[in-house]
């Protein structure tokens, strides 16, 4: 048990200590008003060592694998209003704005929809055309890999920018390993072709009704993808000015 002392020598708990302690996944509500912290994990360690091996110090360390939870409002900002024509627009499309954001999140001044994946055209697509957001420009699309955010394991991140109002928010979609599809957006941002191939290359995210989903970086007939957190280090010497390094997984290592 850790924490602070209070009156009468009661220890006194943080919540996001106690989240560490018990180390599962649940949304920890902070105290003094701060923002909730999603805490999808608790490492322990350092360098993968387990048991007697590690001669390095850092056996006892523990860190808090923490996302920002979902904001209140009011955001701030234009954050509110984009918010609010985005429920409007949808709605008028049959849509209900709960079902499509699944939550907002603001943290350090920027926005991010948390988008279910099966509505994730619509919200582009009423993000693009209407007159009030006209986000028109899609910087691509980023594959993050959480292998402990368990049934959300592999993320898509969307940036979009208004080039008619001068405003950046962020989509992002989280999808399960076991079922790792998500709608294309290249009939709305044609651009992304490119990006939906390397995401899909790299973390095997896939992209349902990409007009060519294929590798774009790895060769063909490369399996697994490379940029997933359970992906193995890797077995390809290097060679540098005539002199070779080992591949990694034949290096020294410490378990």
């Amino acid at each position: 048990m850790s924490g602070t002392t209070g009156p009468g020598s009661e220890p006194v708990i943080d919540p996001a200590t106690e989240a560490q302690e018990a180390g599962s996944q649940q949304l920890v509500q902070r105290p003094g008003g701060a923002k909730p912290l999603d805490i999808i994990d608790v490492r322990k360690g350092m360098f993968g060592v387990e048991g007697s091996g590690d001669t390095s110090g850092f056996g006892g360390l523990e860190r808090t694998i923490a996302l920002p939870g979902p904001s209140e409002r009011p955001y701030g900002g234009y954050f509110d209003e984009v918010a609010d024509i985005l429920a409007e627009v949808l709605g008028e499309a049959g849509v209900n704005y709960d079902d499509a954001v699944e939550k907002v999140v603001i943290f350090r001044d920027e926005m991010t929809l948390y988008v279910a994946r099966e509505h994730l055209p619509i919200v582009s697509r009423s993000l693009r055309d209407d007159q009030d957001l006209r986000f028109e420009l899609c910087l691509g699309v980023s594959g993050v890999h959480y292998p402990a955010d368990s049934g959300r394991e592999l993320h898509a991140v969307y940036p979009l920018f208004s080039v008619t109002h001068n405003r950046t928010i962020r989509l992002e979609v989280a999808v399960p390993d076991a079922d790792p599809h998500i709608p294309s957006v290249v009939d709305i941002y044609p651009a992304n072709n490119w990006h939906e191939r390397e995401t899909w290359d790299f973390f095997g995210i896939v992209f349902d009704g990409h007009p060519s989903l294929s590798r774009i970086e790895m060769p063909d007939d490369w399996p697994g993808h490379p940029q997933r957190k359970d992906y193995p280090l890797g077995g390809i010497p290097v060679e540098y000015k005539g002199a070779t390094v080992p591949a990694p997984d034949e290096r020294r290592a410490y378990n």
